[in-house]
Order: structure tokens, then C-alpha cells, then sequence
């Protein structure tokens, strides 16, 4: 009789080299226990942790200043602009929307990463009124092309 034929590592695992035991991995969002514990004893005691930092910045400890601030305000990560564009019905207009935006940059009316924002959206409409002419043309030869 011969042994049972070993598929896996050499310490005889059943799992074969690059196989995993959990192929779907660990879900998302699942904590760490350790994780989970921290969280459990900060809750328990999260008010009078709370009451703590509050009291240290109302000393005027740094840290705890900074905390409260950054919980309080924390910084925008975006902006609403108000940029008077020309109209972007033609590609005209969407030219002159861009250099609207090259020269309010220049005068630092706008920030580089708010002007690469707007000129995205501006190539997603130039990119729609190109769409809606190649149809309008498409439709155009096809109606020529059927009365021949």
C-alpha cells in the first residue's frame, strides 16, 4: 500500500504553493482585534477623553489646541470658484473658456489644481459637442446617401 500522495509543501500542508486557504481574503472593513479592543476603551472612556483635550487646550496645550481645531475646522479640501466663462456651446467658446482659465491662473485668481479641475469639465463638453456634430454629420450622409 503506498502513502497518500502529498499535494501541498513539504510539511505536508493541504494547500498547494500560491494556493490560498481564504481566496476571498479578509473582508473589508474588518478591524484588527487589537483594533477592536482600542476602539471598546476609548468608547468607554471617549467623554472624559474628550473633556481632557478640551481642558488641555483651553490651557494652552499645543497639542491639544491643534486637535480641537483640526476636529473643529478642518481644512477644505475644495473651494467654490466663481470664474465668468464664455459661453461653451462651440468649440470656440470652449476655446476661450480655456484660455479664461490659462490667464486667471497667471493672475492667481486660481490655483493650478482648481484650473486642471475646470479643464477637465471643459474637455467633457468639448468632447459631447464633438460627439453631437460627428452624429449630426453621420445623419447627414446617411440622408444623402439613401435618397441616391
Amino acid at each position: 500500500m503506498s502513502a497518500p500522495e502529498n499535494t501541498g509543501t513539504k510539511t505536508g500542508s493541504k494547500w498547494k504553493p500560491g494556493q490560498s486557504g481564504n481566496p476571498r481574503g479578509k473582508p473589508k472593513g474588518t478591524r484588527h482585534k487589537a483594533t477592536q479592543l482600542a476602539i471598546g476603551m476609548m468608547n468607554d472612556e471617549a467623554e472624559r477623553i474628550v473633556r481632557k483635550v478640551i481642558d488641555g487646550a483651553l490651557e494652552g496645550d499645543a497639542v491639544c489646541l491643534r486637535l480641537c481645531l483640526e476636529r473643529l475646522a478642518p481644512p477644505a479640501k475644495e473651494r467654490p470658484l466663481s470664474l465668468a466663462l464664455p459661453a461653451t456651446a462651440t468649440a470656440e467658446g470652449i476655446s476661450a473658456a480655456q484660455q479664461a482659465i490659462v490667464q486667471a491662473v497667471a493672475s492667481g485668481e486660481l490655483l493650478p489644481g482648481e484650473a486642471a479641475t475646470l479643464a477637465g469639465i471643459l474637455e467633457t463638453r468639448r468632447k459631447a459637442l464633438e460627439t453631437q456634430e460627428l452624429e449630426q454629420r453621420i445623419a447627414a450622409l446617411e440622408e444623402r446617401n439613401a435618397k441616391t
